[in-house]
């Protein structure tokens, strides 16, 4: 495996930045934060990224997802299990996916799409092998690696669009009757939180989870934070790792919940 100039990656992590996305660095060769809080600690402040890059030389580049981050199209390639490619291709025949900014060559084979970023959740839709990167996510970025093998662009504009995750889900999936709306939880309205850390990933779990407990430990809820635990729980995480969370996040109450550079992931 041949490394990159790590100089290489702290620049493409400071030209992100200068775009008004938030980054963060990612273990070398990998998809795992290298910070504590993975994407709620992404910033746009040089000074940051360059410490950062300092203290871990060879990190891959992360950037979250959501506005102010892009929003990103994940097409998956899982071998002789399936690609997304054929639910991408029919995305494009109905002009779902005419805003994309850029598209990236993963080292898996499949492909990031990216688009303006938006409020709307992070979703997948697995029958499909897709993705939805948007708030509450992250992804890796060129020119960093994963298995000695690097995220490539494939083409770039400097026009960029939006893509409707509503609408992509009702053309590749009509028999969904409802869809988990896009909102932004306001203080005082935890309805929603719950639902939305049921909806995180693996690799975003623990950390959706710290954001919400954040939002309810910060109004005294403990009602809404025993059905943060048990949402979390559904998604896989263990407990243990649970109940470190919501420790830190009562921890927290009372003072930001935002980290370097202030940016406050929303669902």
């Amino acid at each position: 495996m041949t490394a990159r100039p790590p100089d290489r990656t702290v620049e493409r992590a400071l030209a992100c930045a200068r775009h008004g996305w938030p980054v963060f660095p990612c273990q070398p060769d990998g998809k795992q934060p290298a910070t504590r809080h993975g994407f709620l600690d992404a910033t746009t402040d040089p000074d940051k990224i360059n410490w950062w890059w300092r203290r871990h030389p060879g990190a891959n580049l992360a950037i979250a997802t959501g506005q102010p981050g892009p929003d990103v199209l994940d097409v998956d390639q899982h071998g002789p299990a399936g690609n997304g490619f054929a639910a991408f291709n029919q995305l494009k025949r109905a002009g779902l996916i005419d805003g994309a900014a850029a598209l990236i060559a993963t080292p898996s084979g499949g492909l990031h799409a990216y688009f303006a970023g938006s409020d709307q959740h992070s979703g997948k839709l697995p029958r499909h092998h897709l993705d939805f990167r948007a708030q509450g996510g992250y992804i890796i970025a060129p020119p960093s690696q994963v298995g000695g093998r690097p995220y490539r662009v494939i083409s770039h504009r400097d026009a960029s669009g939006g893509l409707d995750w509503a609408k992509v889900t009702g053309l590749l999936e009509p028999e969904r009757h409802t869809v988990l709306q896009p909102a932004r939880v306001q203080r005082g309205d935890l309805s929603h939180l719950a639902a939305w850390v049921q909806q995180q990933h693996e690799g975003n779990r623990n950390d959706g989870l710290f954001w919400a407990a954040c939002r309810a430990a910060e109004a005294g809820d403990e009602t809404v934070l025993a059905e943060l635990a048990t949402a979390a729980r559904s998604t896989g995480l263990p407990d243990r790792e649970i109940a470190t969370t919501i420790k830190s996040a009562r921890r927290t109450a009372g003072r930001p919940c935002e980290h370097q550079g202030g940016r406050e992931a929303t669902s």
